[in-house]
Formats: structure tokens, sequence, C-alpha cells
């Protein structure tokens, strides 16, 4: 079997270089250990609701987060949609320990079909379903029917076989990242297509599809869930593309790129969260710096704490910015009736706020202004 990569048109490989690019940028990215945590929790509750929820699943976003930190139990009518996602949660995040942990996690037959176990684990079982092994009946997927079932145990085998294979290694950075991310698609394209389990196959899928982008060390391990999360939000083209490409008789090309447009845009997102954060970390540090030369006193701690607490493009009134946190209000509450008004006036002299009428903000745009500018071109 050959792939599709050579018959990229110049529109792909631009996206295919955009995603390599802001792979190699999320990946370099300093980032506060809180940040990054979050960062990691966010990609993968939204992998992991993703996988769900294209299969029917209905928690929402909130609901999958408490799964994964202990806060949420669905009531029993819904424990099977909680069971479902704790599956995947569990699954992605023991590949995830395995693959930072160092562990060379190979693709084999057998690991496919572990996945298979593990989604479905716990979860009620429709008669002829048995987690993990091929299945013995025909099935119809959506309008196309899958392979026949006496060849599934071979089709898979030689799928895995294909996908272990040089014809996935190459030399050149360029190619060996396209490859890298065909590979998976190419993997969750044709485990759709032979859909050798009775149940869990597109779950099935898209472990297999996160495994081979985590454990390449092209692409990060948040943008490594973004695949899932683009063919649920975009899940009526996902079915119509998989459908063109099993009526094309193996013409891989249109859901490749398809795929890859999310990609792009997913890891756009993530960038943009990253890039938050940075100027965040310059803004804390601009208001330490702004302050280094001040005497160290209780006001200064005071006014300094009030800034830290005020965010970007929100407009305070002086009663709000009393009890903007816990901690403000504790250090007002002993302070004089008059001792806001002077705080507020010493930090917009000292550049870190400004007056909106008679509302109050932080003064973020000195740290955009450290952006560098973008020349606009003439049309």
């Amino acid at each position: 079997m050959a792939t599709d990569v050579n018959r990229f048109q110049p529109n792909q490989w631009m996206l295919m270089g955009g995603a390599r690019s802001k792979c190699e940028h999320l990946s370099g990215a300093p980032l506060t250990p809180d940040v990054a945590q979050n960062l990691y929790q966010v990609t993968l509750v939204k992998g992991a609701l993703a996988t769900t929820a294209i299969e029917g699943n209905t928690l929402d976003e909130e609901q999958a987060r408490g799964i994964l930190d202990g806060t949420f139990k669905a009531p029993p009518s819904r424990q099977y949609q909680e069971q479902g996602v704790r599956n995947v949660l569990d699954t992605l995040g023991d590949l995830h320990h395995r693959i930072i942990g160092g562990e060379n996690v190979q693709l084999t037959t057998a690991l496919v079909r572990e996945f298979n176990r593990q989604v479905l684990r716990g979860l009620e079982a429709a008669d002829g379903v048995n987690p993990g092994e091929i299945r013995p009946q025909s099935v119809t997927v959506a309008d196309y029917r899958g392979a026949p079932a006496e060849d599934c145990a071979f089709l898979l085998d030689r799928l895995v076989d294909w996908l272990n294979s040089s014809v996935f290694q190459s030399e050149d950075p360029e190619l060996r990242f396209a490859l890298c991310i065909a590979r998976a698609v190419y993997a969750h394209l044709y485990l759709a297509w032979i859909h050798p389990f009775a149940d869990g196959n597109g779950r099935t899928a898209r472990m297999v599809e996160f495994m081979l982008l985590a454990r390449s060390g092209l692409v990060p391990i948040p943008a490594a869930h973004l695949l899932s999360n683009h063919y649920n939000l975009t899940r009526d083209r996902y079915y119509r593309e998989l459908a063109r490409a099993s009526k094309s008789g193996g013409d891989t090309l249109g859901f490749v790129s398809y795929a890859l447009e999310g990609f792009v845009d997913g890891i756009r997102e993530a960038i943009v969260m990253v890039r938050n954060q940075q100027i965040y970390v310059t803004w804390v540090n601009y208001i330490h710096s702004r302050f280094a030369e001040e005497p160290n006193t209780k006001a200064m701690d005071r006014q300094r704490a009030l800034v830290l607490a005020m965010p970007q493009g929100t407009v305070f009134s002086r009663a709000d910015l009393e009890g903007i946190t816990s901690k403000v209000a504790r250090m007002y509450a002993s302070a004089g009736p008059r001792t806001l008004m002077r705080d507020l006036n010493h930090l917009s002299a000292l550049g870190l706020i400004r007056k909106v009428g008679r509302m109050f903000t932080a003064n973020w745009d000195v740290v955009l202004a450290f952006l560098p500018p973008i020349a606009e071109i003439d049309a």
C-alpha cells in the first residue's frame, strides 16, 4: 500500500508546513507549571469528550472535567455515559504517562485489541459484542459495509504492518512530519473501514491515532488530541468524508486534507492560549519592575496586589476594586477610607492603570505594545 502524500497540492503542503511550524512553536514555548497542566487537561478533556460525543454521548465539557478531577457523578440513568468518558480518559491518560515516561510504545495488533477492550470496559454489551475480540458477523457502517468478518484479522494485521513499515520513514524533516500526520490519519481511516470489532471501532481508531501522534516526537501531546475534537465539531463532514473516501475505491487524499485543516485550526487555538500566558507573565514582570525602586512598604504590597488582581480588558468601579479578591479586601479592610483612591492615583502615575470615565482598568496596553508590529501590505 502507498500513501497519498506525493499527491499533495501546494495548499496542502502549505497547511502541513504551518502545522509543523505550530507544533514546534508549541513544543518550544516555556509555560508555567499550572498553565502547562491546564493546557494538558483542557486538550485531554476535549479529546476524550469528542471521542465519545461523536458516538452519541451527551455529557458536556464541564461534566467531563468533573469526571477527570473526581467532582462529577452522573445519575444512574446516565452512568453508562460517565463510564464511556472515563474509559477514554483512562486510556489516554495511561498512554500519556507511558510515553512521557520514556516507554517506546509500539503499535501491534494486540495493542489495538487492548484499546478496544479499554474503551468498552464496564459498558453493557449488545449481543455479539466481545470487547477486544474480532467480530464474527458482518456489519454495515453508515452506508457502506465493513470488511467481511473472516478477513478482519488478516486486514488488521496487514494494516499494523503497513503503519510500522518504512513507507512512513524519511530523512527529510518536512516529509517526515507529513508522513507522521498521514500515518495517524490513515490508521483512523482504515480502522473505520475495516471495522474489525463489533463495537467501539471509532473510539479504538482515535486511540491509535492519538498514540501515533503522541509517540512521534514531532507533535506535542496536547496537539495529539486535536483531531478527535475536529471530527466531533464537524461530524457531518466527518461522515461525509469517510463515505466519499470509501466510495472512491481507496482515494484518501480528501480525508487527509480534511483532517489536516482541522489539526491546523486546533493548534492555532492552543497557541493562542500559550500566547496569552506569555503576555500575562510579561505583564507580571513589568509590574514588579515598576515597583523595583519603590520603598518596601505595606502601601507598595497593597498596590501591587491590587493591580495584579485586575484582569485584562475589564473595567472596575472603586467599590468593585475594594473587594476584587479576598486578599485585596483584607488589605483595605484595615485601611482608611481614602487609601484606595491614593493607591489608584499612584498606580496611575506608574502607568499601571488608567481611568475610563469614573472607572479604572489595568493598563495592559504597555505590555501589548511589546509585541512586534505587523506591517500592513498594500493590496
